[in-house]
């Protein structure tokens, strides 16, 4: 029997410094060839998607964590921040003296002084995730970050920025009770970047929407990621599978536990699963 398969992108599908293990490429089309339906479910916005994932022949994909929904490129739900609350956190950023970046379907939209300010963020993010950071870059971790442009929008998925500090993360959802709080790129304390997205909306969710729309039986899904983040996903699917290089939480709430991204980790598990 078919099965619709959630993938989580970084670490997950690709490793921390954006590259595609030709096993994981291989995995992915075999399945696909063999009737299974292959959809991304990442924090990525469409923008992040770059043309060599696209060109897996993948069925479509989960966003910005849940807000948007595609299906061969029908868009099935888009959820976004409202003009309104992207110019409050814009000014309160600025007020702030936090540098941030906008993530929308079309294209990421970077302060002023981001590509500067998050140079350390970056490279202790690659050192935390067990690469290297030598030559590690802002700009080779972000090609397509826009700099210059428009910061006012009424398109924006979520909103990440710098942490000086992990009040900065608290006051934040202080000040917007309106959005979904967050972090990401390490845990508590030691977070890298502070997110506000749409509030109420997971992976989790946007699953449910995306079997809604297919008409299809939750029994016959997989979910696959690495990160916190990625446990409400695993929880919805019915098999988990998290990657050798998760954290404890994604791991506690697998049903299997494969091999690191690096190690061909995809690949052994959709082979341990049946889908090749």
């Amino acid at each position: 029997m078919s099965k619709i398969l959630f993938l989580d992108v970084d670490g997950t599908l690709v490793d921390y410094e954006n590259r595609l293990p030709e096993s994981a490429a291989a995995a992915v089309r075999m399945a696909r060839a063999n009737g299974h339906r292959v959809y991304l479910c990442t924090g990525r916005s469409k923008a992040e998607v770059y043309p060599n994932l696209w060109e897996l022949g993948l069925d479509g994909m989960i966003g910005g964590n849940g807000s948007y929904v595609e299906d061969h490129g029908h868009v099935v739900m888009h959820q976004h921040l409202t003009a309104d609350q992207c110019r409050r956190v814009v000014d309160w950023l600025h007020q702030r003296g936090l540098e941030f970046y906008l993530e929308s379907n079309n294209g990421l939209f970077a302060s002023e002084r981001f590509e500067t300010a998050a140079q350390p963020a970056i490279m202790e993010y690659t050192r935390r995730k067990g690469g290297s950071a030598e030559g590690v870059t802002v700009r080779t971790m972000m090609p397509d970050m826009i700099y210059g442009g428009t910061l006012y929008r009424d398109d924006v998925n979520k909103i990440s920025f710098l942490l000086r500090s992990y009040q900065d993360h608290l006051d934040s959802a202080a000040a917007f009770p309106d959005l979904q709080p967050g972090t990401w790129g390490g845990k508590g304390k030691t977070a890298l970047f502070g997110d506000l997205g749409v509030k109420g909306i997971t992976k989790a969710h946007a699953v449910q929407v995306l079997l809604a729309y297919l008409g299809a039986d939750a029994a016959d899904t997989i979910g696959f990621g690495d990160a916190k983040v990625d446990v409400p996903l695993l929880e919805a699917c019915a098999c988990g599978v998290a990657m050798g290089n998760g954290g404890p939480e994604i791991r506690a709430a697998a049903d299997y536990v494969t091999d690191d991204v690096e190690c061909d980790g995809l690949y052994k598990a959709f082979d341990h699963l049946g889908l090749l």
